[in-house]
């Protein structure tokens, strides 16, 4: 049995309540301070000074509190108009700075998405998925430069959850007259998910099976793990079916599908219920890993300077105690500092859910590095042989082995400062992975959707900081429900802008969203110390697909196979009026 249709993934835009702006100013050193609403100002001193033909070191970069940025702050670091007011101020001799409208944000901060994928499935009749193929068509907009990444990610988790024996995933950037796209949060995750979700439920209504049923049949089982895939990507590790049952269970899948038969036996709701359900992986972090430094004042407080950029993530909050575990220390004594590439020249930003397993794990290690600093320091002090010394960590003391009473504590040490880098083995990514359960209201007389109930399981390894986790998952799950059912950047046939603000570009507020239940299941990662994967894109990409599939469950009993996203009510209504 094989299936095969398209799947349009719209153009979306980021639209953080704050808009970017930024300022530069020229010192009498002839150093330039260019103030940047990035997610990645080590990035914004590179581009700045390659691009004006600058010394390196010649820019210091500072991101402030930047607000929102989604990924669309990210990429490389900075946008044009940073290095025009960089150059601008040098010319005049003066301070300049900028700030973006509303409607200049809407047209010229990077997109998302925009991409067309033909979508194959094949598989045997008692449920087992045997191929997969997708052949993708990615929008990159008019400058091409992250959009020509986001298909990569085809590769890293196109064939999601699943044990599948052969696949093939093929991607084509084009240049169009558009904003270019950038890393909008999923950078392709959830095109994939949305892909091969999607195919999943096609093919299990191919072949008159649920499709809950179909995937616990076709998951990649956890002994399996690590699990290279058809097409060459390697999950580190993960139990699919713990999560995806735990789903069901939890948002009582079967009860929902016994409601769904009795209405549509009686006919008499006035709405269509609809479950959809969903379970993806998507690759998080790697690369070249981050770096942080670690300085101990002489009052024995210790500062941690990591490469990553939060703009509301609260880095402070999940990296002090990671350091303060190791010293012995106080969280209070634990000062984070990030922002500024004069004391972090090299870092690659908070982008692609990448923080905690890399920036935590450096200041993880930078924490070690500094008590085996602080182990040479205190021998000397103490005359004994390092080996001798030890670090009491409910006491945050040293001292010689077997005699605990003489003892130093951090601020007898005097100064110290280390660096430390964090590089993942061959440059690899931790793999997150959850399931979710969606439950829609659809009416049928003017095609609204009312997202009735909505609960995900996240599993991203060892959670550091719980709430924050938590945080990340309802932001996710909110973004989900605006690129399901009502986001979407429109331009005519003449390549002319169509959504220039919020009076045109639907986004859901409060009145649209339901209350999330978020849970958790933890498989730790081999990966990094800490045993963390990302959080910060799961919920766009596992419940995106729920959603889509929810309406479409609904809307079976009339014939309707397929909806391109969003579902608005006119797309919807159309689709019942034809069939």
């Amino acid at each position: 049995m094989t299936v095969e249709f398209d799947l349009t993934h719209p153009r979306l835009g980021p639209h953080p309540i704050e808009p970017l702006a930024g300022a530069s100013s020229w010192g009498a050193d002839g150093r330039c301070t260019a103030w940047v609403c990035s997610q990645r100002p080590a990035g914004a001193k590179h581009v700045i000074e390659t691009l004006l033909g600058l010394e390196p070191g010649t820019v210091r970069a500072i991101s402030p509190d930047v607000g929102g940025g989604f990924g669309a702050k990210g990429g490389w670091g900075c946008y044009p108009e940073d290095v025009a007011v960089a150059w601008a101020a040098r010319e005049i001799g003066r301070p300049i700075r900028w700030a973006q409208t509303r409607s200049e944000a809407s047209l010229a901060m990077g997109h998302g998405r925009a991409s067309r994928h033909r979508v194959r499935i094949g598989g045997n009749r008692d449920g087992t998925i045997v191929a997969y193929a997708v052949d993708a068509l990615q929008d990159s907009g008019a400058y091409p430069a992250m959009g020509t990444n986001v298909t990569n990610n085809l590769r890293n988790s196109g064939t999601g959850v699943y044990d599948i024996a052969h696949a093939t995933l093929r991607g084509t950037s084009v240049v169009t007259n558009t904003t270019p796209t950038v890393a909008f949060r999923g950078a392709g995750r959830p095109e994939a998910a949305c892909s091969i979700e999607r195919a999943v439920d096609r093919f299990a209504q191919a072949i008159g099976r649920d499709p809950l049923e179909v995937r616990l049949a076709n998951l990649v089982p956890p002994e399996r793990f690590p699990y290279r895939t058809a097409v060459g990507a390697t999950y580190d590790s993960g139990d699919y079916p713990k999560a995806l049952r735990l789903a069901a269970e939890l948002a009582d899948y079967a009860g929902l599908r016994a409601e769904q038969a009795d209405r549509r036996a009686d006919g008499g709701s006035e709405t269509l219920l609809g479950i959809g359900v969903s379970c993806t992986t998507e690759v998080t972090g790697g690369g070249e890993g981050e770096r942080a430094t670690a300085q101990l004042a002489a009052d024995g407080s210790v500062d941690v300077v990591v490469g990553t950029s939060p703009h509301g993530q609260g880095h402070e909050t999940t990296f002090a105690p990671v350091v303060a575990e190791q010293l012995g220390l106080d969280v209070d004594l634990i000062t984070i500092s990030h922002d500024d590439s004069d004391r972090s020249p090299v870092g690659g930003g908070t982008i692609g859910s990448r923080s905690a397993q890399l920036g935590g794990a450096a200041a993880h290690g930078a924490a070690l590095d500094l008590v085996a600093a602080a182990r040479e320091r205190a021998a000397e002090l103490l005359e004994a042989d390092p080996d001798d010394v030890t670090l009491d960590t409910d006491r945050g003391l040293f001292h010689v082995v077997g005699t605990p009473a003489r003892s130093l504590g951090w601020a007898d040490l005097g100064e110290l400062s280390v660096h430390h880098h964090f590089r993942p083995e061959g440059g690899a990514g931790s793999f997150s992975f959850g399931a979710c359960v969606a439950a829609v209201e659809v009416d049928p007389s003017t095609g609204a959707v009312q997202v009735r109930r909505l609960l995900s399981v996240d599993d991203a390894g060892v959670i550091l900081q719980p709430v924050l986790a938590h945080g990340q998952v309802h932001g996710g799950l909110a973004l989900a429900v605006g690129a399901a059912l009502y986001e979407e950047m429109f331009y005519d046939d003449d390549g002319i802008p169509m959504t220039v603000g919020l009076a045109d570009y639907a986004m859901p507020s409060a009145a649209e969203l339901p209350f999330f239940e978020s849970h958790e299941t933890v498989t730790p990662s081999p990966l990094n110390p800490l045993g963390a994967k990302g959080i910060g894109e799961s919920g766009t990409v596992v419940a995106t697909p729920a959603i889509h599939s929810a309406v479409l469950d609904a809307l079976a009993p009339f014939g309707v196979e397929h909806l391109d996203l969003p579902l608005t009510p006119e797309r919807i209504w159309r689709a019942l009026q034809e069939s």
